[in-house]
């Protein structure tokens, strides 16, 4: 008998050993998950995604500025090599880069360093400087395979959302920082045709071409520009702006297919009034000049839509092709017209610098 009850107090132990051990577990997995750790490791799986795409740009070239014998008077050019650095982003397995225009411009040798630091010659593929956007391949000896970026949809980018902007601001390669989507469709007055998208993740000088990526490693945006307090500031003040991806996909295809990319222009200056969009200036022998638009003119509507800002206007007759015909609506001295604006190809500027 007592035998029996040695053992059924030992059933019972094992029982009660079993049962008392799973709520240690479970204790365990149900301890609260500390929120920051979770949101680093998120934003460092990211960047651990996204940083074999970013690539730094190194441009070569030679410039000549005058110089005189002062014995004989005689002017004569001296040469000057000059080296620049800035950001790209791999967007296609076989080697296409794109960047911003301004960092390869007048460029006559061009190099990309992969995250592994492979160096790599490129060329350039095509500029356009009314986007401020480039593209470049890089030149392989043998067929290789290159980690692209993964797209995402600009146009669903939401103000106050977290983006993350990689690249190589002075000199510092693979350099990662974070902030939010302040505003979209941004005109700071820098290009013939803007929709930035604002940030206030840090961007500083060599940041410029590299990509903004949202939460799931998909890139948003190509970054451009930075707004300086004056003349001496030299870095970021928490405002930046980078092109929307949707519109560097759109140009980079283009550039890729044809070399080069044509953006169609009526010829006018905007600005927004209460009625609509008021027209400043019409330009001499602009499509709009030729179509009878006047200074002065309320723009009310493109192709049947409502607009109510001159980016509503730009967005609206850049989804044309030259010789399409775009139907504008303006109210002249508070009546209604309908005029018809065929697009021509959108002419050189002298852009500002940056």
């Amino acid at each position: 008998m007592v035998i029996y009850y040695k053992k059924i107090i030992c059933m019972l132990g094992l029982v009660v050993g079993v049962v008392g051990a799973t709520p240690v577990y479970a204790l365990q997995s149900a301890l609260p998950v500390n929120p920051l750790r979770a949101f680093g490791d998120q934003v460092a799986d990211v960047v651990d995604e996204v940083l074999p795409s970013v690539v730094v740009i190194r441009t070569e070239a030679v410039r000549y500025h005058l110089g005189q014998d002062w014995f004989f008077g005689h002017m004569y050019r001296i040469p000057e090599r000059s080296s620049g650095q800035g950001s790209g982003v791999i967007i296609s397995e076989d080697g296409y880069v794109l960047t911003s225009h301004h960092v390869v411009d007048k460029a006559q040798q061009i190099e990309v360093m992969l995250d592994d630091e492979t160096m790599y010659p490129a060329e350039l593929i095509g500029g356009d400087p009314h986007t401020d956007l480039a593209v470049l391949k890089i030149i392989a000896e043998e067929r290789k395979t290159f980690p692209a970026v993964t797209f995402g949809d600009s146009d669903e980018v939401r103000v106050g959302e977290v983006v993350i902007a990689i690249g190589s601001p002075f000199n510092l390669s693979s350099t990662v920082t974070m902030g939010i989507v302040s505003q979209k469709g941004r005109v700071i007055g820098m290009l013939p045709y803007e929709d930035f998208i604002q940030t206030q993740a840090p961007i500083n000088p060599g940041n410029s071409g590299g990509p903004l990526v949202d939460a799931d490693g998909h890139m948003v945006g190509i970054n451009a520009a930075i707004h300086r307090s004056g003349p001496q500031t030299v870095g970021n003040i928490g405002i930046g702006f980078a092109v929307p991806a949707n519109l560097a996909m759109r140009v980079a295809q283009a550039m890729i297919q044809d070399g080069h990319i044509t953006h169609p222009w009526i010829g006018i200056m905007m600005q927004r009034v209460e009625q609509g969009v008021e027209v400043e200036e019409v330009f001499r022998n602009s499509p709009a000049e030729q179509a009878g638009m006047a200074r002065g003119d309320i723009i009310t509507h493109v192709n049947g839509r409502s607009v109510f800002t001159a980016l509503d206007v730009r967005r609206a007759i850049f989804q044309h092709a030259l010789g399409d015909n775009v139907s504008i609506r303006v109210l002249r001295n508070d009546r209604p017209m309908e005029l018809a604006i065929v697009p021509e190809a959108m002419p050189e500027f002298d852009l500002l610098q940056r």
